[in-house]
């Protein structure tokens, strides 16, 4: 071979070595923020962490509580949140941190937030997350990780979270360095809260969060290295601190970015009120999109009364409408929606709870309103087919639907059609209610019993299978975002999750929890929670006149020293939505059976109050609500244990 050939060789292969260590130490440079920390100071003396930058966000974006269940990797989340004035809540479960602030967003308007510690306490979550997802709510979930430089090398709690959560989550993210925190969360936040609200999963590792003293210790390397190979280490590790805190410091916006909403055209709305007005028999079914911001509850409502059209309302649009409204039906929905020659699903999707689209009359034009475009033609290709379909924002589309259609009167002839078969099964359900079962309770007389009692100020939490199925037709919410239940998911252990966030964000409703015997068990230990934790502080002007006041101070007048709900617990000792197809298909009983226990002693026993009522007291049912409505007025949290009997009223109900 040439000698000038071998060496045009020899000088490409050292240009190449040249250039991949050039690369590799751009790299390495990039990796280390070499550059970073050429233009963005780091002070190793600074005792500020990111859990500061983090609480101030949170602040920033309208936060009054975070929810967690503590552990060390989210320690400096948690004291500087409190620090500046944000209420941290720790439960006994991480699932209930989320459903807390799940119930938060819902009832707010507002971001709810959960912060819960690495490995096991993200992992706890991941039920409540996808409830989350499935209901829409925005909800972020905040993770403590090990340090970014340990993942995978054996570290305490250090597992793969974002690919956990990848398919659960709007948005995973991971944060690298002090710098990235605040970005991050606002980008976030407005994630979840944008187009179709959702969770979205934000993972701070643990070096991030603790100041620059600390992480140094224990990740910076030993300051007497030996040998070549240690000082590379060494150089390494002290780069990749500084890199952490370059900058960390530096003034940045923490105020909320835009939320997008996707809204309706005006010639989809003019389409929807060409429709509306050719038909005779109109129906509405609304959704719990529907209730979702910007559009003011109050605003919808108005819209509705406007239109008059007869009206269903299902998950947390219960209450949207007052129970005395006379199109607001809640009974007969399959017979109505058979007959009706136009239905206005607002907000709802053609899943199961609609029989997958099948309960539609053959000429009836649909009009489907939904943000997600996955969730509006959902089973469309299948049993039904929408004659317009908008994805957009359904509050918003009702409401400009009711400018269009000013003057417009729905049918009398088919809104009293509807309201008589409506009051038929009422009286059907009064007689059933009337009946005395075998065993204890009947169940349709408690509900009623307890509806007749609710104040206006109260608000409903639903978490079983039969119970709660059967109080749906039943106990009506008083007001807009009175009701809250899972959703689609249909998860049981919300009760005690969603109560909290509830009364802490509305300490002045009477907050009720319609629970199962079953679905009891998932969340009855936080009846501790319940106790340790003051729900509000009534605040008034001292008098000018106090020896030790100053004029115009605020100060405590009443302080409720827990957080008063009341549980309602229909104990029949069986998982009965279960058990009712499971023996009549399949002749066994297997795996359905529980106890007659003494819930309302737990509750004593974790500080409550307990009352139990069964068969032998129905004389004196309804002295016990008002016995425990007055416990709850004195800032107790209540347990009732009410014994149950069996009835027919839900034969035929899904539980698959």
């Amino acid at each position: 071979m040439p000698m000038d050939l071998l060496g045009g060789l020899g000088c490409a292969c050292a240009g190449l070595l040249a250039a991949a260590a050039a690369a590799a130490l751009v790299a390495l440079g990039h990796r280390l923020g070499l550059l970073h920390q050429l233009w963005y100071k780091v002070d190793p003396r600074s005792p500020r962490h990111g859990g500061e930058l983090v609480a101030e966000v949170l602040k920033a974006h309208g936060v009054r509580f975070l929810f967690t269940l503590t552990g060390g990797h989210i320690s400096p989340i948690l004291v500087a949140s409190e620090k500046i004035g944000i209420r941290v809540v720790d439960t006994r479960h991480e699932a209930t941190a989320v459903f807390a602030a799940d119930a938060v967003s819902r009832l707010s308007g507002r971001i709810g937030v959960a912060a819960v510690t690495a490995g096991p306490g993200v992992t706890n979550t991941v039920t409540a997350i996808k409830n989350a997802q499935m209901a829409e709510s925005p909800v972020l979930l905040l993770g403590g990780a090990a340090a970014s430089l340990q993942k995978g090398r054996g570290a305490l709690q250090d597992i793969d979270q974002l690919s956990l959560f990848k398919t659960l989550c709007k948005a995973c993210v991971s944060v690298r360095t002090v710098r990235d925190i605040v970005p991050t969360l606002r980008k976030a936040i407005a994630t979840a809260q944008s187009a179709t609200p959702g969770p979205v999963f934000v993972e701070l590792p643990i070096d991030v969060l603790y100041p620059f003293h600390v992480v140094e210790k224990e990740i910076g390397g030993t300051k007497s290295a030996r040998g070549l190979r240690g000082k590379v280490v060494q150089w390494y590790l002290q780069n990749y601190v500084r890199n952490l805190f370059a900058g960390a410091w530096d003034p940045r916006d923490v105020s909320p970015l835009p939320v997008q909403v996707p809204l309706a055209t005006e010639e989809e709305v003019q389409r929807c009120a060409e429709l509306v007005s050719r038909a005779t028999k109109p129906l509405v079914l609304v959704g719990s999109q529907a209730m979702l911001p910007p559009t003011p509850a109050e605003e919808l409502r108005a819209a509705l009364e406007a239109l008059g059209i007869p009206c269903y309302l299902g998950g947390a649009a219960r209450g949207l409408l007052p129970p005395s409204c006379p199109f607001l039906l809640r009974h007969n929905r399959r017979d109505a929606l058979r007959d009706a020659d136009l239905v206005l699903l607002a907000g709802t999707v053609c899943d199961f709870r609609l029989s997958y689209g099948r309960l539609f009359g053959r000429r009836a034009a649909i009009v489907a309103v939904n943000r997600d475009r996955a969730q509006l033609l959902r089973n469309s290709d299948v049993f039904w087919k929408p004659r317009l379909a908008v994805q957009g924002d359904a509050a918003s589309f009702v409401v400009r639907l009711a400018q269009s259609l000013r003057g417009y009167g729905c049918s009398r002839d088919w809104v009293e059609a509807l309201r008589e078969a409506e009051e038929k099964k009422e009286q059907v359900n009064r007689e059933k209610a009337a009946t005395p079962t075998t065993h204890h309770l009947n169940p349709l007389d408690l509900l009623y019993h307890l509806d007749a009692l609710l104040p206006a100020q109260s608000l409903l939490v639903a978490d079983g299978g039969d119970f709660v199925g059967t109080a749906a037709y039943i106990v009506r919410p008083r007001r807009p975002l009175a009701w809250l239940d899972p959703g689609a998911f249909g998860t049981l252990g919300v009760g005690g999750g969603f109560a909290l966030g509830a009364k802490l964000c509305r300490p002045d409703a009477e907050v009720w929890v319609l629970y199962g015997d079953g679905s009891l068990g998932y969340s009855l230990m936080e009846f501790d929670t319940f106790v340790r934790h003051k729900s509000h502080l009534h605040l008034h002007p001292r008098p000018h006149h106090h020896p030790h006041g100053v004029p115009g101070t605020w100060w405590p007048r009443a302080l409720s020293l827990q957080t008063p709900v009341i549980a309602l617990v229909g104990n029949d000792a069986c998982w009965s939505q279960i058990a009712r197809e499971q023996v009549a298909l399949l002749g066994s009983n297997v795996a359905c059976g529980l106890e007659y226990l003494d819930y309302h002693a737990v509750a004593e026993a974790l500080g409550g109050k307990g009352f139990v009522v069964g068969r032998g007291e129905r004389e004196r049912l309804d002295a016990v609500l008002r016995a425990a409505q007055d416990a709850c007025r004195h800032g107790r949290p209540v347990l009732i244990n009410a014994l149950i009997g069996k009835t027919d009223f839900r034969d035929g109900s899904i539980s698959v």
